[in-house]
């Protein structure tokens, strides 16, 4: 097994920060810090002048005409200038200059580049466009949720996007190509899906079909509600954005879906990553950078197993409660078909969850200061996902808000179909995806002081999703769920995330089937057969990602256990949370030897 060659050496660097050996002054820590944090702000701020999109979603607008380019050139020009920053970096300063937050910074950018640069051999291992995500979709997604226009000039950024697309999506053909020769060809489920979502994406006006088209209806809607611009300049605006749909989005989505059409005759139905070359490698890599843990496929395939069977321990309490007869797999099976238990696949239906959904999150932020010393400041929308990727969308989703403060963040819920949607994991959906889950999370790290931008607006999934895991448990311990079927929602809901851990390791390390996938998702979680599919295809196209959650829930709750154990009755569950979600996302290693130096201080 191919192994990080970093983990364990930053990790032990890092539990010597207590005792770090030097005659500096605590001023010389504190001078150094501040020297390194303009370093990393500098090397952040030039990496972000060359991401419009990322610009544009932390709410800059100095490059927003433009998008990030998708070619060979821009990776390799990425990559240089990490290899470059690196150097500049251990040049310029040492780890023992460092004590507490200067120390983590250190480590971080650190094993951050070092991935960076592990993960480049492996840049084309990967599907650009999915049934999840892809420039197919998310292009429309940013320009329609992230690109605002509040003068003239932003309107013509918007216009100037629409007409780099055909430009753009040249390149992402040729990047699909490079993986074509490669044979990294996704599943032949995912054409139809990304088809789907790009022939939406050109119907209505100004194209043909009725109604109108997703994009053009946002420029109008953002268009008309701008009081800077001009009646008549408006006019002339809307005009060219049409234009620009019909000369350049069109012709992009037209010459895209030729070459998607060709390259779906050439697919087949492996689903596992062990069928590109090098696949096995790549496995090992991803989930080391994943779970930010040493955890070899097989490890992490018996987690999953053993904490499968642990819960459906606490489920067939529950099952008991409710007064069920039927074994544990009928009670999933009823779950599933009983229509107590969702809304009416109606607007009525939709309207109603998104109104319990917002009931339930407010309800938590009224208890939020039994659980948490900080708290977050921006502020959080619940929104339906979009109707034109609604259909191959993920069931629920976070999008984080713009540091400065320019978007909420949002939570969104994907209302096509409410038979995948279940009232009795409302609750505990809510608490991941919004407070004191993801937006919790997120807000509190990009409105840290004193931390340079890559710490406070970066992450990991081990750590991000670890923590919005861990969040559907919290307000258990405030004696909430009440109902217990909601309980049953919430341990339904980890059961799942427990399932994910053998399903992906199954498919991408022991070459299940997609098939194979499914049957074990339905046999052994209440998740719904439509959405338990969703789920499978998803693991399908992003190797090792779905194994960070239940690895960081369970890092999470045995570092508390380890505090609690050290620190008997001095041990406060505010302060842990704080140490948890006050020094911005962290790899699991580190985050171990933060919660060490908590311990040293509190006693």
């Amino acid at each position: 097994m191919k192994k990080h060659p970093f983990s364990s050496v930053l990790f032990l660097a890092f539990v010597a920060l207590a005792a770090a050996c030097s005659s500096e002054k605590k001023e010389d820590y504190e001078a150094n810090a501040k020297r390194l944090n303009q370093f990393c702000d500098s090397v952040f701020d030039d990496a972000v002048a060359h991401d419009p999109n990322y610009e544009t979603v932390l709410g800059i607008t100095t490059h927003a005409y433009s998008w990030t380019p998708c070619n060979d050139k821009y990776q390799i020009e990425e990559i240089d200038a990490v290899k470059r920053n690196l150097t500049a970096l251990q040049k310029r300063f040492h780890l023992n200059q460092f004590k507490g937050e200067g120390r983590i910074t250190y480590l971080m950018f650190v094993q951050n580049s070092k991935e960076k640069l592990e993960r480049f051999a492996y840049r084309y291992h990967n599907y650009p466009l999915n049934q999840m995500e892809g420039y197919h979709s998310s292009m429309p997604s940013l320009l329609i949720n992230m690109h605002g226009i509040q003068n003239e000039k932003d309107a013509e950024n918007y216009i100037s996007r629409l007409r780099g697309f055909h430009a753009f999506f040249k390149d992402l053909v040729d990047q699909l190509r490079i993986r074509e020769k490669m044979g990294i060809i996704p599943p032949q489920f995912v054409f139809p899906k990304v088809a789907s979502d790009c022939k939406n994406l050109i119907s209505g006006k100004p194209f043909s079909g009725s109604g109108i088209s997703p994009l053009l209806e946002n420029f109008g809607s953002k268009l008309e509600s701008c009081k800077a611009i001009p009646e008549e300049k408006k006019r002339s605006l809307l005009k060219e954005a049409e234009q620009a749909l019909t000369d350049s989005v069109k012709p992009a989505y037209e010459h895209l879906l030729v070459y998607w059409d060709s390259l779906y005759k050439k697919s087949d139905a492996r689903d596992g990553c062990w069928k590109w070359p090098g696949g096995g490698d790549f496995y090992h890599l991803a989930l080391q950078h994943t779970t930010t843990l040493m955890l070899s496929p097989d490890s992490i395939h018996k987690l999953g197993l053993s904490e499968v069977a642990r819960i459906h321990g606490e489920m067939e309490v529950i099952k008991k409660k409710v007064g069920f007869s039927g074994t544990l797999r009928e009670f999933f099976d009823h779950m599933r078909k009983s229509k107590e238990f969702y809304y009416p696949n109606t607007q009525e239906g939709k309207d109603a969850y998104v109104t319990d959904t917002r009931s339930i999150i407010s309800g938590i932020q009224a208890k939020l200061d039994a659980l948490f010393i900080t708290k977050p400041k921006a502020p959080l929308v619940v929104k339906p996902v979009e109707a034109f990727r609604e259909k191959s969308a993920g069931g629920a989703f976070y999008e984080e808000p713009a540091p400065d403060g320019s978007r909420p963040g949002r939570y969104y819920i994907n209302l096509y179909t409410l038979s995948d949607q279940p009232r009795y994991q409302m609750e505990a959906l809510a608490y991941h995806e919004a407070i004191p889950g993801h937006h919790m999370q997120i807000a509190i790290a990009q409105e840290l002081k004193n931390l340079p931008k890559f710490r406070k607006l970066g992450g990991n999934t081990a750590y991000v999703e670890g923590w919005a895991l861990y969040a559907e448990l919290v307000p258990k311990e405030l004696g909430l769920y009440t109902d217990p079927y909601s309980d049953f929602g919430r341990l339904a809901m980890e059961v799942f995330r427990a399932s994910r851990l053998v399903i992906d390791t199954g498919i991408h390390y022991k070459k299940w089937t997609k098939k194979q996938a499914l049957d074990y998702m339905l046999e052994n979680t209440p998740n719904p057969e439509g959405d338990s599919e969703k789920e499978v295809e998803r693991y399908i196209v992003w190797p090792s990602q779905a194994t960070g959650y239940k690895v960081g829930m369970l890092s999470i709750l045995s570092l508390r256990e380890k505090c609690k154990k050290a620190l008997g009755t001095r041990f406060n569950l505010r302060e842990f949370h704080d140490v948890v979600l006050c020094h911005g996302p962290l790899p699991l290693n580190i985050l171990s030897g933060l919660t060490d130096t908590y311990i040293s201080s509190k006693k």
